[in-house]
C-alpha cells in the first residue's frame, strides 16, 4: 500500500472510520467487514479447543517488550493446548514486513493470529483475506482499524493511558514549564491517540502553564530516540519535562538524561518496563512511570484468540469469556477489550516487579 494510503488510514482512524482506499465505497467495506467480522453466533458454553495454532506477530521482534508479551501468551497457549508461534519484523517501521508475515501466517492456516499493527490500515487488506479464509485475527498493544480484526485487546483504555502521563509529570515540574512528548512511530495507533488524549488533558485550565512544544519520533529505535532526545534539549534549552509512551523511548531518553547535565532537572516520564528503568529511577533520573504488565497482555491476546477460535466469542460488544486465572472479561465498543488500569512504578515499589 502506497505511503498516501497509508497516512490516511492513520488519520482516519483516530475518528474511528473506516476508509477505502480505491474505488470501493465506505457502505460497500463496511456491510464486508460486518461480515467477516461477526460471521457466526458466539456460544459461551462451546468447549475449549486444543491443538489450534496461534501465531503472534508483534511490531518488531526482539524488542524486549514484546518478548515479555509473547512469552505470556505462549504460556497461555500451552495451558489451554494449542501451540504458538511467532514471526515478524526486526525493525518497527516494517509495515510491508508486517504485511507479508500476515499473508504468511495465512497461507500456513493458521487458526488465528495476534498482531501488534505498526500501522492502523496498511495491514487491512491482508488482514481481511486473513478473516475470509477463516482465521480470527486479534490485535494487541496496537490496534487496526476496527473492521480489520475481530477484537483488539487494549493495555488499559486509552483515555487513562494518556491522561495519566500528563498527571505525572505534572505534578512533577510542578504544573509549569515546556513539555515535549517522544514518541514512537508517527503512524503507531496507539501512541498517536494516547497523544491526542494527551493534548486534550493539556486544555484543563489547571495546565495554563504548561506548554507542549512538540512531538519528536524515534521510531522505536533506541539510538534514533537517544538522538531525538538530544535533540529535543538543544532546540528547547527550557524544557522541564519529557513524556515518552514507549518502553524504547523512555528508556533511551532516560539513558541520555542520566549522563547529561540535565539529570534531575529535565523530569521523564511515559511507559517504561520495571526491568529497564530501575537503575534510572534509583540515580534519580526518574521520579516515577507506569505501564501494564506486558505478559498479562499477550497471556489475555492468546486467550481471547482461542475463545474466538472455539466458538465461545465473535467481538461482538457485550459478549463475555473466561480467562483462566485472570477471570472473565466483557467485550467493549468496536470489539475492544480493556486489560485493566496501568501500574505506577517509583523508588517504593519499583523492587518489587520484574519483567
Amino acid at each position: 500500500m502506497s505511503r498516501t494510503c497509508a497516512a490516511l488510514a492513520a488519520v482516519t482512524s483516530l475518528a474511528l472510520a473506516a476508509t477505502a482506499c480505491g474505488g470501493t465505497t465506505k457502505e460497500d467495506v463496511e456491510n464486508e467487514d460486518a461480515a467477516a467480522a461477526t460471521a457466526g453466533k458466539a456460544d459461551p458454553d462451546a468447549p475449549t479447543k486444543k491443538g489450534l495454532t496461534v501465531g503472534f506477530l508483534p511490531k518488531q521482534v526482539n524488542n524486549p517488550y514484546f518478548t515479555v508479551a509473547d512469552k505470556g501468551g505462549e504460556k497461555a497457549l500451552k495451558e489451554l493446548g494449542s501451540d504458538y508461534k511467532e514471526v515478524g519484523p526486526s525493525s518497527g517501521t516494517d509495515t510491508a514486513g508486517q504485511v507479508s508475515y500476515v499473508n504468511t501466517l495465512t497461507q500456513q492456516q493458521v487458526d488465528a493470529m495476534a498482531v501488534s499493527a505498526q500501522d492502523p490500515g496498511a495491514l487491512c487488506t491482508a488482514l481481511k483475506q486473513a478473516m475470509k479464509n477463516g482465521v480470527k485475527v486479534v490485535t494487541y498493544d496496537s490496534d487496526t482499524n476496527p473492521e480489520c480484526r475481530n477484537a483488539f485487546v487494549s493495555q488499559a483504555s486509552a483515555d487513562a493511558l494518556g491522561r495519566t502521563q500528563v498527571r505525572l509529570l505534572a505534578e512533577q515540574i510542578g504544573n509549569k514549564g515546556e513539555i515535549a512528548i517522544l514518541s514512537a512511530a508517527q503512524t503507531a495507533t496507539n501512541q498517536n491517540a494516547w497523544i491526542e488524549i494527551m493534548k486534550d488533558e493539556l486544555k484543563d485550565p489547571k495546565y495554563k502553564d504548561i506548554e507542549l512544544v512538540e512531538v519528536a519520533y524515534g521510531d522505536d529505535d533506541a539510538q534514533k530516540s537517544f538522538q531525538q532526545t538530544q535533540g529535543l534539549l538543544q532546540e528547547h534549552p527550557g524544557l522541564k519535562g519529557i513524556i515518552s509512551p514507549t518502553t524504547v523511548g523512555i528508556k533511551a531518553a532516560a539513558q541520555y538524561l542520566s549522563g547529561s547535565k540535565y539529570k534531575g532537572k529535565v523530569k521523564l516520564t511515559g511507559l517504561g518496563t520495571p526491568n529497564d528503568m530501575r537503575k534510572y529511577v534509583k540515580n534519580g533520573t526518574v521520579e516515577a512511570f507506569e505501564l501494564w504488565d506486558p505478559a498479562k497482555l499477550g497471556e489475555l491476546a492468546a486467550r481471547t484468540a482461542v475463545a474466538l477460535a472455539s466458538g465461545q466469542i465473535t467481538g461482538k460488544e457485550g459478549e463475555t469469556f473466561e480467562a483462566g486465572a485472570m477471570g472473565e472479561y466483557t467485550i467493549g465498543e468496536d470489539g475492544v477489550i480493556d486489560l485493566g488500569e496501568p501500574t505506577v512504578f517509583d523508588a517504593e515499589n519499583i523492587d518489587r516487579y520484574d519483567f
